[in-house]
Order: structure tokens, then C-alpha cells, then sequence
């Protein structure tokens, strides 16, 4: 499995680190992306990203969460970093109207900026959209160009959107959301691409059941694979195989 989502290098896992990525091999995780937040997390991802070669791969975004009015200091940071080296993917980036409803014109405006430099340097996007899905595809359908892909981190939308998502040639991250009873997805997941799902997790947030409420870590992927599996009325090693290859085709990982 490929863990697309994983935010490892936070304070939570600051003191056992060396013991979750090694339960996440233990569990056939081959490779686990990072998408960044803002300037803040920068040296701890690219010091994981450094012990682990091949293994942590680091992603250079800025999330909507830290959009605010000196959102243009973090950009310069982040410009400069993708000027400097390879990344993976442009991210996490997007709009979020859960939190806080104050600067969503500076995200969308930092949206458009960060899918410049996707198309510039030709990597993909992986989008947040708390709270703002809708609004996030209609921004996408507006930048939309043959070299602009991504994905929709933390779907856990309608079949409806999910059509829109993929007619853009974009993928769908399913995460812990996707084995929450309530949530609905076990009647939206049958109906989906299986070419254009991605599994993830969010680490250390959105914990799968049955671990809901804990940390969650990136050796619980397979937990969401075997409950996508069940969904979908198919073998678990059917679905590893097809979500590993929509991986390494949308983050290039085997070039």
C-alpha cells in the first residue's frame, strides 16, 4: 500500500516516531506522503523525509488553515523551497470554511496561486476542502488544464461529486471518515472509480474505526483498504494492488 496522506512529522508522534514507521512496514506500507502545512513544518518533514530516503516523501504547500492576511510571506517560503528541489506534489493546500470563514478570499487567492506552480512545475495538487467541496470543484473546473491534476484529500462526498472530481481528472482520497458508521460512505464507495481512489489516513487525525478518537497512525491504512474492500464486495489484495498503482501513476513515483 501507498500512504498518500500522513502528517508524521507532527508533535504527536514526536516521541515515537522510529516505532510507527516501522509498525507502517510492518503493515506493507512501501512509501508515505507528506503534505505540508506552512513554514512550520517544513524542517520536520524534510528531516524525516532525509533518515527515510524513498520512504517519507515530502510535499510543499500551504494549507488553508494558515491563510491570514500575511498569507503572502508563507507563499514566498513555499516558492522558494520548489525553486530549490523536487517535491512529490504541490500541497496541502485549498479552502476550508469549517474553522474559520475570515480570509476565504485569500485562500481562494492562494489556491490559484499554488495550482500556477502545479501546472509550472508539473506536479499534482492534493486539495483540503472542509466544509467547502462544492465550492472547491467549481474553483478547479475554472483552472482546470490538461497538465493540472490532484487529488480531493478526505472525500467523503456525494456519487454526484465524485463524478465531477473524476471528470477532471482528479482522484479521491478515502481516509478514516470512510469506515465511520454515520457517515454514509458505505452507500457512495461501491459507485466510485476504483481507478481513482487513493488510500490515506491523515495522520495523527481521523483515526479508523475501531480506533476512533485515538491518534491515528499510518499502519491503520490497511483498516480503511478492508473496509473499502468490504464496500465494494471485492478482495482486500485487489484493492492494495489497484490503489498502489493510482498512486505511483498520479505522484510519478516510479519515474
Amino acid at each position: 500500500m501507498i500512504e498518500t496522506h500522513a502528517h508524521i512529522y507532527a508533535e504527536q508522534f514526536k516521541d515515537d516516531i522510529d516505532e510507527v514507521l516501522e509498525r507502517s512496514q510492518e503493515a506493507g506500507i512501501e512509501k508515505i506522503v507528506m503534505p505540508n502545512i506552512d513554514h512550520t513544518s517544513i524542517d520536520g518533514m524534510m528531516e524525516l523525509e532525509e533518515k527515510n530516503p524513498g520512504f517519507c516523501l515530502a510535499t510543499m504547500g500551504l494549507h488553508p488553515c494558515s491563510v491570514n492576511k500575511g498569507f503572502e510571506k508563507e507563499l514566498y517560503i513555499i516558492e522558494g523551497w520548489l525553486n530549490k528541489r523536487d517535491f512529490v506534489a504541490i500541497g496541502e493546500m485549498g479552502t476550508d470554511l469549517y474553522w474559520d470563514k475570515t480570509f476565504i478570499d485569500q485562500q481562494v487567492e492562494a489556491f490559484k496561486i499554488q495550482v500556477d506552480w502545479a501546472k509550472k512545475f508539473k506536479r499534482p495538487i492534493i486539495i483540503h476542502c472542509r466544509e467547502s467541496l462544492d465550492m472547491t470543484i467549481d474553483l478547479v473546473e475554472s483552472l482546470k488544464t490538461d497538465d493540472l491534476m490532484g487529488v480531493f484529500h478526505c472525500f467523503n462526498g456525494t456519487v454526484e461529486q465524485a463524478e465531477r472530481i473524476v471528470g477532471l481528472d482528479f482522484y479521491l482520497g478515502l481516509g478514516g471518515v470512510t469506515t465511520f458508521k454515520n457517515s454514509g460512505m458505505d452507500q457512495v464507495v461501491p459507485k466510485l472509480d476504483l481507478d481513482r481512489i487513493l488510500l490515506e489516513t491523515d495522520s495523527p487525525y481521523l483515526a479508523p474505526t475501531p480506533n476512533r478518537g485515538k491518534r491515528n497512525e499510518p499502519s491503520y491504512l490497511e483498516l480503511i483498504a478492508q473496509k473499502i474492500a468490504d464496500y465494494r464486495e471485492m478482495s482486500l489484495a485487489e484493492l492494495k494492488t489497484q490503489t498502489t498503482d493510482n498512486a505511483n501513476k498520479l505522484f510519478k513515483l516510479n519515474d
